[in-house]
């Protein structure tokens, strides 16, 4: 990801930043000793002079060290220096690189001109006897452009590495708003109905009473109990110490769970009709099954939901490259529910489930049929 710098503020260098500004610490010093040579060799450069200058590239060197907190006025410092000196030239075109990297393209032009006008005025104040005031100008234009170049090239790298991170990161606590929501809906649906049973029917019989209430504790259970266990997946993929134990080490239902999931729903009270006509069941992947297994206990939840009492039917059928289609049925309800008795987030589970579906290359169609409410889904089932 790409760090925002604030100037003033402690840099904590990583093992990968020391290396770096290493790195470039030598490379700068290399360079402005390679390159040289002219200004060693020339007669009418004194002494003095070259010592002035040596000493003005070894602070400009010792200068990189803090490029990261402050890279355009490090730049700043050094592009005026380069006039008279020679020796600032590696370290210029780390500084000019830096800022290049981590500031805008905005600022990164204006060091660019500043850096223009100052490779002209360095051939004018300094002119190398060797070499022509043209070629001279054009090397220093290719040096420029070409760390310039560079650094933006990071830049963009960085962002667009930074982005899909983020994309990553959104995706991923969205597929956990998910998991939540299909985990928690179906139990507390459960609880909702049966406690709104209790609270309308006082005088209801002592074993009704006591089944409605074995629901209740049970749903309220296995709902902390699965609330739990997403919340170890999540807390294992944020801190990386797999305290919680990986999503994949976690039992995830599957077709064959449907079943159980049928049977806790009839046992809540609701009418439910299975019909499974799959072809090779055993072959089913794990995703799709889950996704029909998050399909079929949506649609349960909606029923209990918005048409207490009613029947509810539960088709699955397909087999390899044909597919798999889940289409859960049920006849609509009566009358909406009144508000104190309405379950909230209605509408919210079809939204997660249409996206779970599209992720895994399904289709999902929800709707009146007539009398009926249906949710029907395709999956793709590859042999």
């Amino acid at each position: 990801m790409v760090r925002r710098l604030i100037p003033g503020e402690p840099v904590r260098r990583s093992r990968r930043d020391w290396a770096v500004d290493t790195s470039a610490f030598v490379l700068a010093a290399v360079f402005s000793v390679i390159t040289s040579g002219p200004v060693v060799d020339n007669p009418a450069v004194s002494d003095a002079r070259l010592a002035a200058d040596q000493i003005a590239g070894a602070l400009a060197c010792a200068a990189l060290w803090l490029r990261r907190r402050w890279p355009v006025g490090i730049a700043l410092v050094i592009l005026p220096v380069s006039v008279f000196s020679h020796f600032v030239a590696g370290p210029l075109e780390v500084a000019l690189f830096t800022v290049a990297v981590h500031r805008r393209p905005r600022t990164v032009a204006l060091v660019t001109g500043l850096a223009l006008v100052s490779l002209v005025a360095s051939v004018l104040v300094r002119p190398d006897p060797e070499t022509p005031p043209g070629l001279d100008v054009f090397l220093g234009l290719v040096l420029i452009g070409g760390v310039i170049g560079w650094g933006m090239y990071v830049r963009s790298r960085r962002q667009l590495l930074a982005s899909l991170y983020e994309k990553a990161r959104r995706d991923t606590r969205e597929a956990i708003a998910r998991e939540m929501h299909d985990v928690l809906a179906h139990r507390l649906s459960l609880l909702s109905v049966h406690a709104g049973a209790l609270e309308f029917r006082p005088g209801a019989p002592p074993e009704e009473v006591q089944q409605a209430a074995g629901v209740i504790r049970q749903s309220a259970h296995q709902a902390l109990e699965e609330l739990r266990e997403v919340i170890g997946v999540l807390r294992a993929g944020t801190d990386g110490t797999g305290g919680g134990g990986r999503s994949e080490d976690r039992p995830q239902p599957t077709l064959a769970d449907l079943p159980r999931l049928v049977e806790e729903s009839r046992r809540a009270g609701t009418r439910v009709a299975l019909e499974r006509r799959i072809r090779a069941a055993g072959t089913v992947p794990q995703a799709t099954g889950r996704t029909a297994y998050r399909v079929v206990q949506e649609g349960l939840t909606n029923a209990r939901k918005h048409a207490a009492g009613t029947e509810v039917t539960v088709t699955v059928t397909g087999g390899p490259d044909e597919g798999l289609t889940v289409e859960v049925r049920n006849r609509l309800g009566r009358a909406p529910a009144a508000p104190e008795q309405a379950i909230p987030g209605a509408g919210a589970g079809l939204v997660g489930l249409a996206e779970r579906v599209a992720l895994a290359g399904g289709r999902l169609e929800h709707g009146r049929t007539g009398g009926d409410f249906r949710l029907r889904a395709w999956l793709p089932w590859r042999a």
